[in-house]
């Protein structure tokens, strides 16, 4: 399949894929996840998604602590080498990738118009 995609703008965000390098032994003999490999992904738009504290939404009460969700939406070039098993590190801040790494199109022309992370963050 060809990607059609438009240029990479000079402004917006970067932001750095953090992803499991390769496989090493660990004390035991077992094979753990290697150091992560990073790399970065330019022109990212970064805007805020749902977040929650306490027992509202995106967050939850367990014992005496509160639960923190912050979720955050990436839209990055279509180009962008994203998984759904990567870490993201966004204004300093590690967040999870959650769920599948969207590729959008425009019905109008069939432009790639770029790629859409949802991101999470949970604290508490």
């Amino acid at each position: 399949m060809t990607v059609t995609a438009l240029p990479i703008p000079m402004f917006g965000e970067t932001v750095t894929v953090l992803r499991p390098g390769p496989p090493v032994r660990d004390v035991y003999g077992n094979d753990v996840d290697g150091p992560d490999v990073e790399h970065p992904v330019h022109g990212c738009t970064v805007a805020p998604g749902s977040s929650g504290a306490g027992a509202g939404p995106g967050g939850e009460i367990l014992g005496d602590r509160d639960t923190v969700t912050v979720h955050l939406v990436i839209y990055a070039p279509p180009t962008a080498d994203v998984r759904p098993t990567d870490r993201l590190r966004v204004r300093g801040l590690t967040y999870t990738v959650h769920g599948p790494v969207e590729l959008y199109r425009s019905p109008l022309t069939g432009t790639t118009a770029g790629t859409q992370i949802t991101a999470r963050r949970v604290t508490g």
